[in-house]
């Protein structure tokens, strides 16, 4: 090898140094995880653009977002009547198991009139739906996570279905707001205690 040549081949390394490290901070950035999409045959009926979609529900806290999506109007009435807006706005990375009006509409009216007017039984109720940390679908199948209310529920998997203590469906999870995920269930969840 020639003195020319070595240099040649030493300036180009240096450069090749030098572009290397440019190549990686032109690079995209990796996904800190997988982006979970909604899943489940009611996650068809949300809107497909405004605040209510999936894309506008991610924008936005979970009480506030909950507040955009018809179908969850008991459940958010029902958090303001136990005083639990902020609470849910300012968590971060909580899980909420989100009882639609139908879920609601199962519990006699007398019951729910009782438990909607008695603070202390309904901050129970709903604290009981909530899980402090992020649960995604990968988490779902036989799955056990204490509750802000201090209870435990128990997740699994049959198929596609997901239930919730053996009793509530999943029928749209993975529905992902500035700071949690939801899942929509077709039964209000009923702490042990």
């Amino acid at each position: 090898m020639t003195t020319t040549h070595r240099v040649r081949v030493a300036a180009l390394s240096g450069a090749g140094a030098l572009l290397f490290p440019l190549a990686l901070a032109l690079a995209p950035a990796a996904q800190a995880g997988p982006v979970q999409e909604p899943f489940g045959p009611a996650c068809a009926s949300l809107p497909t653009s405004g605040e209510g979609s999936a894309a506008g529900m991610a924008d936005d806290p979970v009480a506030t977002a909950a507040s955009n999506n018809p179908a969850l109007s008991t459940l958010v009435t029902a958090v303001k009547k136990a005083g639990l807006v902020d609470t849910l706005n300012n968590a971060d990375d909580i899980t909420v198991f989100a009882p639609t009006n139908d879920a609601f509409a199962k519990i006699p009216k007398a019951d729910l009139d009782k438990i909607l007017n008695d603070k202390e039984q309904l901050t129970n109720l709903l604290t009981y739906h909530v899980v402090d940390e992020t649960v995604t679908r990968d988490k779902l199948p036989n799955g056990t996570f204490t509750t802000l209310q201090g209870d435990q529920l128990t997740t699994s998997q049959s198929g596609d279905v997901y239930k919730v203590n053996n009793s509530a469906t999943i029928v749209c999870g993975d529905v992902e707001t500035e700071n949690a995920t939801v899942h929509v269930v077709d039964t209000v969840l009923m702490p042990k205690s």
